[in-house]
């Protein structure tokens, strides 16, 4: 005897799957992500900066999905918005985002110098401290270490503190010693 389906087959899962999202929902207005879109425990979203000289920007989590530009830049900061497995979806400095390979990818903290004139590099924290140099707009610099509204850089072989206005790469508020 043949098996037949009911007709009721097709919405009793579709019935099934509304009620595990609407289960869902809580959690995705909360903002967590479900787990397949978590892999580490590390914050979300964060810094990191660029490993190598070249790496692939793709419109998904996967090598299979195309790349859409390429970054020419290593150690260039980007803001790590998501997690699927070992890729990274990434936010830079100008508001492009797109998915990485989290191999090209270092916890190492810079920032990119955000401005339209040169900044005043500073041997304090302070606007009175005396000046040691001036970043042009652009640069990359190592963070050292953040204050309330100043961080302590190091780029081109010149050290010294930055306001954190002036600065892409660190959230208002955070503190790195």
């Amino acid at each position: 005897k043949p098996l037949l389906l009911s007709s009721f087959a097709p919405m009793r899962f579709l019935t099934f799957f509304l009620i595990l999202l609407l289960m869902a929902m809580p959690a995705l207005a909360q903002g967590k992500l479900p787990p397949e879109f978590r892999t580490t425990d590390l914050p979300l979203p964060r810094f990191a900066s660029l490993k190598a000289n070249k790496v692939y920007v793709r419109s998904g989590p996967g090598m299979q999905y195309p790349y859409e530009w390429v970054y020419q830049r290593e150690g260039l900061p980007v803001e790590i918005t998501q997690e699927f497995e070992q890729w990274r979806r990434i936010r830079d400095y100008e508001g492009g985002e797109g998915w990485i390979n989290a191999l090209m990818l270092s916890g190492k903290r810079n920032a990119l110098i955000r401005s339209e004139e040169p900044v005043e590099m500073r041997d304090g924290a302070s606007s009175d401290a005396r000046l040691t140099a001036r970043a042009q707009p652009g640069v990359i610099a190592s963070l050292r270490k953040c204050l309330k509204d100043w961080c302590q850089v190091s780029t081109g072989g010149f050290s010294g503190w930055i306001p954190r206005k002036s600065l892409w790469g660190i959230y208002e508020g955070e503190e790195l010693n």
